[in-house]
């Protein structure tokens, strides 16, 4: 089984103590750090913002993978690239315009990529899927990390894997939301390509442990 690249995300960590965070995240085999940023309008939560961010690329070289949980994404996407975001990630669900965001993005220097809630069919991507970097399969409803993972993702995954194939599309899939050890074998074997993870690494009594667990797979 191939090994997937994993992407922590932050929102689990302990935000009084970061550069130990970062520390202890540049150790690992982990190869992005995904920042969740939400509004509190698109979802019902408010995270974090810009300076966090801008503060924070100075502790690492990985690859930084925002995931914008906002309405609107498209006025901030200059500013993202400002602050050293490598992937930016915005949802399906906000966007009137998406191929119009998806160029911008590109346009700029980062790669694009789109997120799909639960209740989102992935053939909506079918027209936009070559120009995607990344298509992101949330396995909760976004807001919140702890959730626990949909079932129905697997098939979500298998359909997005699918439409890549036969489009020719280069993007990777990504799953966010519910990964532990013990479903990422069956997420990887699905097609997933990228491992989002929060309560599971960072609530692990050895966060290092709990990364090479996912980094493994089998």
């Amino acid at each position: 089984m191939k090994r997937p690249i994993i992407a922590p995300s932050i929102l689990s960590a302990d935000f009084s103590d970061l550069t130990k965070t970062f520390k202890l995240l540049n150790e690992s085999e982990a190869e992005w750090i995904h920042l969740d940023i939400m509004d509190g309008n698109f979802v019902p939560n408010i995270s974090f913002g810009m300076p966090i961010i801008k503060s924070l690329r100075k502790l690492t070289d990985k690859v930084f993978d925002a995931h914008l949980m906002i309405e609107q994404p498209e006025r901030y996407i200059h500013n993202f690239k400002l602050i050293g975001v490598d992937v930016l990630t915005v949802h399906y669900e906000t966007q009137i315009h998406l191929n119009r965001t998806v160029e911008l993005i590109k346009k700029i220097g980062m790669k694009a990529g789109v997120a799909l809630n639960p209740h989102t069919p992935v053939n909506l991507l079918k027209d936009i899927i070559n120009e995607l970097d990344l298509v992101l399969i949330m396995s909760v409803n976004p807001g919140f990390s702890g959730q626990k993972f949909i079932e129905n993702t697997y098939n979500k995954i298998v359909e997005a894997k699918s439409l890549i194939a036969r489009s020719g599309s280069k993007a990777l899939i990504q799953v966010d939301g519910g990964v532990t050890e013990q479903n990422a074998p069956k997420i990887v074997d699905s097609g997933a390509d990228v491992l989002v993870a929060a309560s599971y690494i960072f609530h692990h009594d050895n966060p290092l442990q709990a990364i090479r667990n996912l980094k493994k797979t089998q």
